[in-house]
């Protein structure tokens, strides 16, 4: 585990709000070089310019889609005539909403998938071949605990965010003999401006703000695992306990969560 990233690169998808600006800054803060990826550029420059505040080092900013393989591809080809080398990519990109699966919109599914799910392995793909030629790397992927205990109105969130984390741990087993290592973080509710599209109505937010983390916290535990072997980090410990729990006992927890957990 490392306290300096200084002449270390970070890329953060989703940079612009959030966890990802905050692992951001918190890399920035221990001397990273970053890549930030994000769709608004106005506001990844700004990020960018408080970052170079903090690290004394470079910050880039790619405007991104990462529901768009084009534009992941335009921004790969930015990064590497930017830089020599990668050593930590953080997937924090992605969204959600929240609905009755038979009541929702396939095209929100759709987006979910191709955002949370396709965009993070295309991306992934090409750094992580970078890292396999270096001989040395770390990718991060955010999941959720929603892709390990399942809620109602939440079943292609949970399963984009399942689909993940299952792509975590094979590629976890893929790249290990190129020394490139895999986490996964699988955070619960987090104060950010996901929830302004996944619960426009405010009550899920409100009913759960006992296990609500705090971004900045989420991203000093995942930057502290930074170069470690830790192949996933479940917050908070409540709901970590809980998804283990529903593993072993799934039925017990089918009624768990729809008595207690599904507040949407």
């Amino acid at each position: 585990m490392s306290d300096s990233l200084r002449n270390k690169v970070v890329v953060v998808t989703g940079a612009s709000s959030g966890i990802g600006r905050s692992i951001a800054l918190e890399s920035a803060g221990r001397g990273a070089t970053l890549i930030l990826l994000a769709r608004r550029q106005e506001k990844l420059a700004e990020i960018a310019a408080e970052a170079r505040e903090l690290s004394g080092s470079e910050a880039f900013a790619f405007a991104t889609d990462l529901g768009d393989a084009d534009q992941i591809e335009a921004s790969f080809q930015k990064i590497v005539k930017s830089v020599s080398h990668i050593d930590y990519l953080v997937n924090a990109a992605g969204f959600g909403k929240f609905a009755s699966f038979m009541d929702s919109d396939m095209a929100d599914a759709a987006n979910m998938f191709q955002v949370d799910v396709l965009g993070l392995m295309y991306l992934t793909r090409l750094v992580g071949r970078v890292m396999m030629d270096q001989r040395s790397g770390q990718i991060v992927n955010f999941g959720s605990i929603a892709g390990k205990v399942p809620t109602v109105k939440s079943a292609a969130y949970s399963a984009a965010k399942a689909a993940v984390i299952q792509f975590s741990n094979v590629l976890r087993l893929e790249l290990k003999p190129f020394g490139v290592k895999v986490m996964t973080v699988n955070p619960g509710p987090v104060y950010t401006n996901f929830f302004n599209v996944a619960d426009q109505s405010g009550e899920y937010l409100k009913n759960v703000q006992e296990f609500v983390l705090d971004p900045d916290d989420v991203a000093w535990q995942v930057v502290h695992y930074f170069g470690s072997n830790k192949r996933e980090l479940n917050l908070p410990l409540s709901l970590a306990a809980a998804a283990k729990l529903y593993g072993l006992f799934p039925t017990i927890g089918d009624y768990l969560s729809l008595q207690f957990a599904s507040r949407k």
